[in-house]
């Protein structure tokens, strides 16, 4: 009995998957800043008001990271309490795309706010090597040593 249970509870989770991924087949993908922790899609729907009308439909999904530091590759810093999140930041697309203009093949980026320093990350990139100066006690002798917060991007195989 307990078989003939399990073997159902998985039918109807395996049919609620694949009409969950049918479902949001017709989503596009906007943003999906991993940095940020943040993503926005979209996707045309009929209005509930007039149905011979589409209206887009946003979702935007933010995770904030809790007991994070404020300065991400120091782990003594004070934790982060304040989160900002400006659309326009998210949105802007700052990598270089080849227009014509006039019969002339420029590039040029989408976004005119494109300012790379400004980035604040709330959470790792995996890729990224993050170190830190920490003291080390060994033998009654203290020095600073430079350490890998993110030991796997920092010491590849």
């Amino acid at each position: 009995m307990k078989n003939h249970l399990f073997f159902w509870g998985v039918l109807a989770i395996f049919v609620k998957a694949v009409l969950v991924t049918a479902q949001d087949e017709d989503e596009r993908i906007l943003v999906d800043n991993k940095c940020k922790c943040v993503r926005i899609t979209s996707r045309i729907i009929p209005s509930p008001e007039d149905p011979n009308e589409d209206i887009v439909e946003r979702h935007i999904r933010i995770v904030v990271p809790l007991n994070n530091r404020e300065n991400i590759s120091d782990p003594t810093s004070p934790l982060r309490t304040q989160f900002v999140y400006h659309l326009s930041d998210l949105c802007k697309k700052c990598d270089p795309t080849e227009v014509e203009l006039d019969n002339q093949v420029v590039t040029a980026t989408r976004s005119n706010i494109c300012d790379e320093d400004s980035e604040i990350c709330y959470a790792y990139d995996r890729n990224k090597c993050y170190t830190n100066r920490v003291p080390l006690t060994y033998g009654g002798e203290t020095k600073v040593v430079e350490t890998a917060l993110t030991p796997d991007s920092c010491y590849p195989d």
